[in-house]
This record gives structure tokens, sequence and C-alpha cells, in this order.
């Protein structure tokens, strides 16, 4: 009697699993078929990436060793929460941030490496060499403004 219930109850999840992947499949193809989809997403993508334009994190004096410390410690604590609350776009923009400002990166990479999930940390690694280019660049305007000003 146990062997059938438990094939009955097999059955029924079988079933109600299916209903779900089905609903899931009709309101998608709904959603896609729907003639404003593609420029509401256009619309929100947008929307979001300029918002990441207004947000994004000023990088501090590098010459100026406890700013650079503040920066480091808020965008490490900002990052884990990004990442937390699964935004990881942002969470790996600001964790990248700090390791560009740290002064021992690869001991910072390799705890980043031992904590982060790989695809996580994969992604980190590959947005490093823009990072650190922005700073460079952000550097070099410095000093440029740096002498106008003298």
């Amino acid at each position: 009697m146990t062997s059938v219930s438990k094939a009955a109850l097999g059955i029924a999840a079988g079933v109600c699993g299916t209903l779900v992947l089905g609903y899931c499949l009709y309101f998608d193809k709904q959603r896609r078929s729907d003639p404003n989809f593609k420029k509401k997403l256009r619309e929100r993508r947008k929307a979001k990436k300029e918002a990441n334009k207004r947000t994004g994190s000023k990088l501090p004096n590098l010459k100026d060793h406890e700013a650079v410390q503040k920066f480091f410690l808020q965008e490490i604590q900002l990052g884990e929460l990004l990442l937390a609350n699964g935004d990881i776009e942002e969470g790996v923009e600001h964790l990248g941030n700090a390791v560009s400002v740290c002064g021992q990166p690869q001991q910072l990479l390799s705890v980043l490496q031992q904590t982060l999930p790989p695809q996580v940390f994969h992604l980190l690694v590959q947005r490093l060499p823009t990072l650190g280019q922005r700073i460079m660049s952000q550097e070099m305007g410095k000093g440029i403004e740096d002498e106008d000003v003298e």
C-alpha cells in the first residue's frame, strides 16, 4: 500500500511540475509576443545604465591614504551587499574598484577567489583591466588639473 501511495505521489508531483512549466512557457510566449516588449526592455536597460552612471563610485585621491582606505572598505561592503541581493554586475563593479585601489591586490584576489562563486570571480577578473584603465585615466586627469591649478 505504501508503494502505491509513493507512486501516486510521484505521479502527482510530475503532473504539477509539468503544469507549472507549461504555465511559465505560455506566459513567457505571451510576454515576448507583445509588440512593445523589446522597446520596454531597451528602455529599462537604458534607464538602468543611466542610473549606474549617475551613482558610479567616485575614486578617491590615491595619494591620500586615509581616503583610499575608506573607499576600499566602502566598496568591499557595497560589493558584498549587492552580491548578496543578487545584483552581480554592480557587486562585481564595486569589488573591482576595491581591488583596483588595494595595496596588495594579489592577496585580496586570492581571498575573493576562495569566497566568491567561480563565475562571479571570473567576471571580476575580466573587469579588472577596464577598471585599472579607468583609474589610470582619472589619475592622469587629476595630474593635469593639479598642474592647471598651480
